[in-house]
C-alpha cells in the first residue's frame, strides 16, 4: 500500500514550507541558476505563498520582475529563506521538459529583464 496523507496533513506540510521560507530578517529569494552560477534572483513577498488549499501553496505578489546578473542556461533553481538559507531546490527546463520549474526559455542573458509569473508547491499526497 502506498503512503498517503490526509488533506489536513498536506495543508500543514505546505504551510510549514511557506513558514520556513518566510523566516528570518532579510528577503526570501528564488534563484534561477546555471550549475552553480546565479543567473537571476527574484525577491519574494512576505508571506511568499498563500495559505494551502488541497496541499498546494501559490506564490503571492506575482508577477515579480528582476534583471539577470549573468548569462547562461538555467538548469536548476533554489529557494532561500529571509536569512539566505537554502530550503528548496530542483531542476529547471523549458516547456514540456519535465523540470520542477518550467520556464519559457532557459537561455538567459546578463541584464535581461526577467519575470516570475506563477509558481505553486504541492505537498506529497
Amino acid at each position: 500500500m502506498a503512503l498517503t496523507h490526509a488533506a489536513a496533513m498536506r495543508n500543514a506540510i505546505a504551510d510549514a514550507v511557506d513558514a520556513a521560507i518566510n523566516s528570518g530578517a532579510g528577503t526570501a529569494q528564488l534563484k534561477l541558476r546555471d550549475l552553480a552560477v546565479d543567473l537571476v534572483a527574484f525577491d519574494l513577498a512576505n508571506p511568499a505563498f498563500g495559505a494551502a488549499v488541497a496541499g498546494v501553496i501559490t506564490l503571492q505578489g506575482v508577477p515579480i520582475a528582476a534583471a539577470a546578473v549573468a548569462s547562461g542556461d538555467a538548469d536548476n533553481f533554489q529557494i532561500l529563506d529571509r536569512d539566505g538559507t537554502l530550503l528548496v531546490s530542483g531542476s529547471v527546463t523549458g516547456p514540456g521538459g519535465g523540470g520542477d520549474i518550467e520556464v519559457v526559455n532557459v537561455s538567459i542573458a546578463s541584464a535581461q529583464a526577467c519575470s516570475l509569473d506563477s509558481l505553486t508547491w504541492t505537498a506529497p499526497s
